[in-house]
């Protein structure tokens, strides 16, 4: 069944355009780079567009203006009772990491209103990580995306301090937990989310086709071929820790969780040992489909293009499984000068543009999108700035994207018997 759901982000638009006299603020070139110069007057505008918008409502409610749409919500279904995150018969749901800090765990309500306002659109699915160096479970972080009204997403990384790309495994290493070493910190962490209590969306050990994280494949036997599991060495080895994981999990009774299966959208190494399909622990033990899309993330890098970037891969994930959702749990690209070199490349504001458009009409199996909206200095002292206000027409162009009423901001939720 598909339900019509309006929301105040949805009256947003018309409503700042008549309380505003019809400016757009994004359209002016100073409003809301990362300098923010404007950037208080533009929150002091959006905060009185909200009170507005709050007023319309109230009085379309009772005068009828609201007519037969059906509101999502607390105005069906209770979102502190038992239910379920439904996935969307038509769109996707847009969502975002928000730069939160160095270990990606620093969740804050003024973060996500901040970004929320920026882009002018509530988010449905908000990221964040919980890494094993921390033996903890992100408990304030959940609460506070739930109560926002939106589905938290963890990136659950069996991760050990200093958190530093390429280095060899760690005290977390996929053999020990295969071992049964870390099964206390994963029952404990089960009790909690099952304490949690609320939908949440798990994504262990991401990217392990890559070789920068610890868990990569090439760290555990690579393309050794295993005669009787018909694979690799790397990779079924990587299969028996996720399975691990997922089976105490359940077996603790944290049936909240769905499981993300997360990849790179294309393999390093590129060989054939290192696809996706040598990782994947099967349908029983995922329940969304991940890909990681970047464009230019470093000044040396080239830019290309969305359906040169996600065409093939999604091809790949979806011959996975024929029916899971697919996700494109991490997206962004850089702003960096337009190099005359790269013939094939774009600059971001098309970039980001391209991937809103075709995000939702060619690939009809995504049915979410996170953009990583992060900047960090680099070891030359450059920079790579992702976020979406990177410059003013890259915001236009995120804005004039995600306004699309395909992308939902609001979660479509659903009762379910309270599990015993």
């Amino acid at each position: 069944m598909v339900t019509t759901a309006v929301t105040g982000n949805d009256l947003t638009g018309a409503a700042y355009k008549l309380v505003a006299g019809g400016t757009d603020w994004t359209k002016q070139s100073n409003a809301t780079l990362d300098s923010h110069s404007l950037w208080p007057e533009f929150v002091k505008g959006m905060r009185f567009v909200r009170l507005f918008v709050i007023i319309f409502l109230v009085a379309a409610s009772s005068t009828g203006l609201i007519g037969c749409h059906k509101l999502i919500g607390t105005a069906e279904v209770n979102s502190n009772g038992p239910v379920e995150v439904v996935i969307p018969e038509h769109g996707a749901y847009t969502g975002a990491f928000m730069d939160f800090g160095e270990e990606e765990d620093d969740v804050s309500l003024e973060t996500i209103e901040d970004f929320e306002e920026l882009v002018g659109k509530h988010q449905a699915i908000i990221a964040s990580s919980s890494y094993w160096g921390e033996q903890n479970f992100p408990i304030r972080n959940l609460s506070v995306i739930w109560r926002h009204g939106s589905l938290p997403l963890v990136f659950w990384s069996p991760w050990d301090k200093p958190y530093e790309e390429n280095r060899a495994p760690d005290r977390f290493n996929l053999n020990a937990i295969i071992a049964g070493e870390w099964d206390r910190y994963i029952d404990q962490w089960a009790d909690a989310a099952k304490a949690f209590g609320k939908p949440m969306i798990v994504d262990f050990a991401n990217e392990m086709n890559g070789e920068w994280f610890p868990w990569s494949g090439t760290y555990y036997g690579g393309s050794q071929w295993v005669p009787e599991r018909k694979n690799w060495l790397g990779p079924e080895n990587y299969k028996a820790a996720y399975r691990h994981v997922v089976d105490r999990i359940r077996r603790r009774g944290a049936t909240n969780i769905k499981w993300l299966f997360h990849t790179n959208n294309y393999a390093y190494p590129m060989e054939t040992w290192n696809f996706a399909p040598s990782y994947y622990p099967g349908s029983d033990y995922v329940d969304w489909l991940g890909l990681s899309v970047y464009g230019q993330q470093f000044k040396d890098e080239p830019n290309p293009d969305i359906p040169s970037l996600v065409d093939w891969p999604y091809q790949e994930m979806c011959g996975l499984d024929p029916n899971k959702p697919v996700m494109i749990t991490e997206w962004g690209t850089g702003e960096f000068p337009y190099s005359m070199s790269d013939p094939g490349g774009i600059r971001k504001p098309e970039w980001i543009r391209q991937a809103l458009e075709l995000f939702r009409t060619r690939y009809p199996r995504i049915k979410a999108a996170i953009y990583w909206h992060e900047r960090w200095q680099n070891d030359d002292q450059s920079y790579s700035n992702l976020r979406v206000n990177s410059s003013v027409e890259s915001l236009n162009a995120y804005r004039d994207g995600v306004a699309n009423p395909d992308w939902l901001g609001n979660l479509i939720l659903r009762a379910i018997q309270k599990p015993k």
